[in-house]
């Protein structure tokens, strides 16, 4: 068994007018890309060629999402302010653009990310409430887990980390998503030809979309 890991940066986002934000690059660490007014994206992917190489599928034991601090606005932040992290894990390529939509609809439409192709997913909601806006850290209210860890024959597993702040006027100057790190447990083994041939085929056919890096 194998531990992957891949880290995705800390973000710092300050609201330029009511409801616009974007990234304080001074402040942040790794890359991010911008989505509309108030989406950011992280993206990185696995490297599994060698595993492919060797014509072997990857199987998934475990998979998860590691991360320091709860995401903290100012001081200021008034009860209601909230914002929403997906840590997306995928056997298929997704544009910033898909990647945010995943953040607010899951595998569900107009999200082309079925529930085959993604290996693991956690849709994170946090808000300020009355008892923690006077001190501006959010307070995670809700969490889904979607996602099939079903085995790949591909070359790559695809890791985003989308931010979606509030794009009704919150009452914060800035907020800041710590850093994070997504793990996978696998194991890699040899299949019988027919059924590593159907999956390769399948792989080939997911990697045909716009491939980001």
């Amino acid at each position: 068994m194998k531990t992957l890991a891949k880290e995705h940066g800390l973000g710092f986002f300050t609201q330029t007018s009511p409801g616009n934000w974007e990234l304080a690059a001074a402040n942040s660490t790794g890359y991010w890309e911008q989505v509309g007014p108030s989406g950011f994206v992280s993206s990185t992917y696995f490297d599994l060629a060698g595993m492919s190489m060797e014509e072997k599928t990857l199987f998934f034991e475990a998979a998860g999402t590691q991360s320091g601090l709860p995401p903290a606005g100012t001081v200021a932040a008034a009860a209601g302010d909230a914002l929403v992290i997906a840590d997306l894990m995928t056997t298929s390529p997704l544009t910033p653009t898909e990647a945010i939509t995943a953040a607010a609809f899951g595998n569900f439409p107009p999200t082309p990310l079925s529930f085959q192709e993604t290996v693991y997913g956690r849709i994170d909601s946090w808000v300020v409430h009355i008892d923690t806006g006077t001190w501006g850290s959010y307070t995670l209210t809700n969490s889904e887990q979607i996602g099939s860890m079903m085995p790949t024959a591909s070359d790559r597993v695809y890791s985003y980390r989308a931010v979606l702040l509030s794009p009704v006027a919150p009452t914060e100057a800035s907020i800041t998503i710590s850093g994070a790190r997504h793990v996978l447990k696998t194991v890699a083994k040899e299949e019988p030809d027919h059924e590593y041939m159907m999956r390769l085929l399948r792989s080939y056919q997911l990697q045909q979309e716009p491939d980001v890096d």
